[in-house]
């Protein structure tokens, strides 16, 4: 089939490599435009377009689907399908209905659950022993087309974002070559969600990685797995912002002010509004990221000191 694809992150590249080398024929791609980033705010090119063009597929970049040139654009690739996967926007109804066999979306979730732009994340924050990958027919309300496949996965106990994404991207692309086949060979029958069953997985924002040390300490342990690499789980010492890249919870009551750092000797542990968090790996503000037992050598946080106070 002629397909033209629609993604931008790092999640969506071996979707598109896995469709490049394959018998399809990816006649474009379309992508967020290039944004500042870093601390020195320069362009950087999405990792989509970058495989796109070592592949030579002609890429689009708009800021806005619904205008006449960009549909345009779109319908002089005659795509008899579109894929999708994290795209980033809504698609409306004149590009849903442009190609004849559709558009289909490869989603980080099991639909209907974690409907929307964080699935990955929200699957680990609120403790889920499973996740996978959805190929859905899109429609224009948000996650919520039939279902077409799904393959399910375990969440590792100690598994970050990061590494479940990775996970699933490539879960994803090899699902999505399954959907393909079977699609043409028309041995693929859509399953409606349901509606009932459905739940929301809304985008994370840099803030929502602040550590509220009131919370549970095995609530505050997932963040730190779900919100790393992006946005990190953080705090304050001493004015600076301290990132927390590892951590575990330990059991028990609260015996101290949440967020007072209890131990240094044997590791840092630091009180919570229930049991301990023991942390890993973090890192000061402006430093380079240490286990706890170089960071507690250097003498900069003690017992008695609250974190984020």
């Amino acid at each position: 089939m002629r397909l033209v694809f629609f993604g931008t992150p790092d999640f969506a590249v071996p979707s598109l490599r896995a469709l490049l080398a394959s018998r399809h024929a990816v006649v474009g791609v379309v992508c967020q435009p290039d944004r500042p980033a870093g601390r020195g705010q320069h362009l950087a090119v999405p990792p989509v377009k970058r495989v796109a063009a070592e592949a030579g597929v002609p890429v689009l970049q708009p800021e806005k689907v619904r205008t006449v040139e960009f549909l345009d654009a779109l319908r002089a690739w005659m795509p008899e399908l579109i894929v999708v996967a994290a795209y980033g926007r809504i698609l409306p109804a004149a590009i849903l209905d442009l190609p004849p066999h559709g558009c289909v979306n490869v989603h980080a979730s099991l639909l209907p659950k974690y409907r929307g732009a964080a699935p990955i994340q929200w699957a680990i924050l609120r403790g889920e022993p499973a996740t996978g990958i959805t190929i859905m027919q899109m429609v224009e309300e948000m996650d919520a087309g039939a279902i077409l496949l799904q393959r399910d996965t375990t969440i590792g106990p100690a598994e970050t974002g990061g590494e479940l994404q990775a996970r699933l991207a490539q879960l994803g692309a090899d699902l999505l070559l399954e959907a393909l086949d079977r699609l043409e060979g028309g041995t693929l029958r859509p399953t409606p969600q349901d509606e009932a069953a459905a739940t929301f997985a809304p985008m994370i924002h840099k803030e929502d990685g602040r550590i509220d040390w009131s919370r549970p300490a095995v609530e505050i342990a997932r963040a730190v797995r779900a919100f790393n690499p992006w946005p990190s789980a953080f705090t304050t010492l001493g004015g600076k912002v301290l990132k927390i890249h590892s951590a575990h919870a330990v059991e028990g009551r609260a015996t101290t002010m949440p967020g007072t750092v209890l131990a240094v000797a044997d590791g840092l542990a630091v009180a919570t509004g229930k049991g301990r968090l023991v942390v890993g790996e973090l890192q000061v503000e402006g430093r380079k990221r240490l286990l706890v037992r170089d960071f507690v050598r250097g003498g900069q946080v003690t017992p008695g000191v609250v974190l984020g106070s």
